[in-house]
């Protein structure tokens, strides 16, 4: 399972270089995200409902990273990630840095989607276990 990672702004190059560098670096105990990156203009101000319709039928990612404005304005980098699986759709804040843990636990079916939103901050952001 990779995850799809979506960039949807392009006023903040610097962060984006940032973002793609927490996510593709492994964390402490080596697990990374395994990521997919769409950098692509057509996406530019698209909102989550928009992105997952315009990505194509047969894309087989479960998992939809937006690096929007809320990611790519704050010192946290908190990806919109949107579960497809789930209908509707699930939508949960996470850090740039605990991306590969949603990532990889649900690749390997260790945990669900509604684990991680259940230990979402109350801000709406997971930030790790």
């Amino acid at each position: 399972m990779t995850t799809l990672l979506v960039r949807t702004d392009f006023t903040q190059p610097h962060a984006w270089k940032n973002l793609l560098t927490t996510v593709q670096t492994p964390n402490t105990d080596g697990f990374l995200a395994d990521t997919v990156t769409l950098d692509d203009p057509a996406y530019r101000d698209l909102p989550p409902e928009q992105v997952l319709q315009r990505l194509a039928a047969d894309q087989q990612d479960r998992l939809v990273a937006l690096a929007d404005t809320t990611t790519l304005t704050s010192d946290e980098l908190p990806i919109l990630v949107i579960d497809r699986f789930e209908q509707p759709p699930q939508h949960l804040r996470v850090t740039a840095d605990q991306l590969w843990s949603i990532d990889n636990n649900l690749a390997l079916g260790n945990m669900d989607y509604e684990e991680f939103i259940e230990a979402a901050h109350d801000d709406g952001v997971f930030r790790g276990f």
